[in-house]
């Protein structure tokens, strides 16, 4: 059984599609409930409220003392989906549609909350209530075709661009220009349930921290990791590896579950930057 789900609060989310299989086992989708995507640097400091902005933006220093501050980052998020494995075998199985226990949104165009302690909401989606055990999602540039002419008639500067980010190191400004596409498949332990009567949020947390640090660990310029730049690889990889997701009810940013290693990093296949594979 296919549900379409046209709610997502984002202008750049086109549409948004949901499919379920009733007669699979398990903790199968039944009705339609909200599920809030939010997006996290940092969590909650001890005696700061959630969601309050402060007055800098996000600054990083390393042992050897470079000064990476950022001043904006911008990313491109397409093809979000819930899944659940179980109950998705079971529906491929009894049905032949390999897009079952699916909600699937975007493309569109994400701001990481800089400054803002906690998670901040990025839109809102109508999804089947159930149990789901992991989030996938790709970051990649959008295509070059009439789905996405919508999106690129919206933000032109994101032709043939995936992530940009702006900011200074040591005290230089820079702009990191990146075409890197990658799909991010992060386990949800526990797994995510979306209820049938509240909002259920679900945070995509982003350490920074880890994007420009080099193979010893000290940052390096974010002007040598742009396209065919002496850090540009290690860059990709560290952007790859430095999501997580899990549930969480109070948007402070951290795991509810308490676990540690909750989803960290990415995994799944990527591409390197300039790469024009799908």
């Amino acid at each position: 059984m296919r549900r379409s789900i046209l709610h997502a609060l984002c202008a750049a989310a086109a549409a948004a599609l949901a499919s379920a299989c009733s007669d699979a086992g398990g903790a199968a989708p039944s009705g339609d409930s909200q599920l809030s995507i939010n997006l996290a640097t940092r969590p909650v400091a001890a005696g700061v409220a959630a969601g309050i902005a402060l007055a800098a933006p996000e600054s990083y220093t390393d042992g050897a003392g470079n000064v990476l501050i950022f001043d904006r980052v911008q990313l491109v998020l397409r093809e979000v989906e819930l899944e659940n494995e179980a109950q998705e075998d079971a529906c491929e199985i009894a049905t032949g549609d390999d897009d079952c226990a699916e909600v699937e949104i975007g493309p569109f165009l994400v701001e990481l909350p800089l400054g803002t302690p906690g998670a901040a909401r990025v839109f809102t989606a109508d999804v089947p209530a159930g149990t789901y055990d992991e989030v996938k999602f790709k970051v990649r540039e959008p295509d070059d075709d009439a789905e996405d002419a919508a999106f690129i008639a919206a933000h032109p500067e994101f032709t043939n661009v995936s992530i940009q980010a702006e900011g200074s190191y040591n005290g230089a400004p820079f702009v990191f220009v990146s075409r890197l596409e990658a799909e991010l498949e992060l386990d949800l332990t526990p797994p995510l349930v979306v209820g049938e009567a509240a909002t259920t949020d679900l945070t995509l947390m982003v350490d920074l921290a880890a994007w420009f640090a080099g193979l010893d660990g000290t940052l390096v310029d974010p002007g040598t990791a742009n396209q065919g730049g002496a850090n540009a690889e290690v860059v990709a990889g560290n952007v790859i590896r430095s999501f997580e997701a899990f549930e969480e009810h109070d948007r402070d940013g951290s795991d509810d579950s308490g676990s540690d290693d909750n989803g960290s990093g990415g995994s799944g296949s990527d591409d390197p930057p300039g790469s024009d594979d799908s």
